[in-house]
């Protein structure tokens, strides 16, 4: 599984090598390639010279991370701390059947579907950042809740869903994960928390990066859309 090659053993690595473009597009973007919102070239990587007046010193480029967001790190090590906890810590449920528990670990999931919403708004903001702040604002109020986010708004605004997003830029498995996810998650919130089982918690750490990547490739595309592409 991915994680087995994270680096550091940390699943913030997720985020290694991102940066955000520096041609004004907010793209997500690795410095070696192309930008793939704007095109940009890749970053001028020769060490900048500079000198105090005496001495003379070479210092490599540097970059800001991906977006800069704190709470993705958070997140992610939230996540990670969920998933290493060890199992006796889980077992209040243990008396209930099988069947008619959650998951020793649906927190994850949960924490992960929160995790996912920031990111959904950051899509709809940076891709829609041209419009008056008063009326970006009011479609985020109107449509506020995740489910209005990915379908209502998503149509509205880019003229598909996200999670049909996902699957037009070569995403399907994500795509198919994420709209269970959904559905389970809702369960959850309304009287049937056992929809979170082990096999839900499983399958979304073991697609974890490649959700990542996934939405990477969708905000970048929607990025270039907001900026007036087709």
């Amino acid at each position: 599984m991915w994680i087995d090659d994270a680096v550091g053993g940390s699943w913030t690595s997720l985020w290694a090598g991102y940066v955000v473009c520096g041609h004004d597009c907010r793209g997500i973007r690795h410095i070696e390639t192309p930008c793939p919102a704007c095109g940009g070239p890749p970053y001028d990587l020769t060490p900048e010279t500079s000198s105090d007046g005496e001495v003379e010193f070479t210092v490599p480029r540097a970059f800001m991370g991906a977006e800069g967001r704190y709470e993705d790190y958070v997140y992610l090590e939230m996540l990670q701390r969920e998933w290493e906890r060890p199992a006796e810590e889980f077992g209040r449920l243990v008396h209930f059947p099988d069947g008619g528990r959650p998951s020793p670990r649906a927190a994850l999931v949960l924490l992960f579907w929160t995790y996912f919403e920031t990111r959904i708004e950051r899509l709809h903001r940076t891709a829609m950042r041209s419009l008056p702040k008063r009326v970006l604002a009011d479609q985020l109020r109107r449509y506020s809740g995740i489910g209005s986010r990915v379908f209502d708004l998503y149509r509205i605004n880019f003229n598909t869903t996200y999670f049909d997003d996902l699957a037009a830029h070569g995403f399907e498995r994500v795509s198919e994960m994420m709209k269970d996810i959904h559905h389970k998650r809702n369960d959850f919130a309304h009287g049937k928390p056992q929809a979170i089982d082990d096999a839900t918690v499983q399958r979304l750490v073991e697609h974890l990066k490649d959700e990542h990547e996934a939405w990477i490739a969708v905000f970048n595309a929607r990025v270039r859309s907001g900026l007036g592409e087709t």
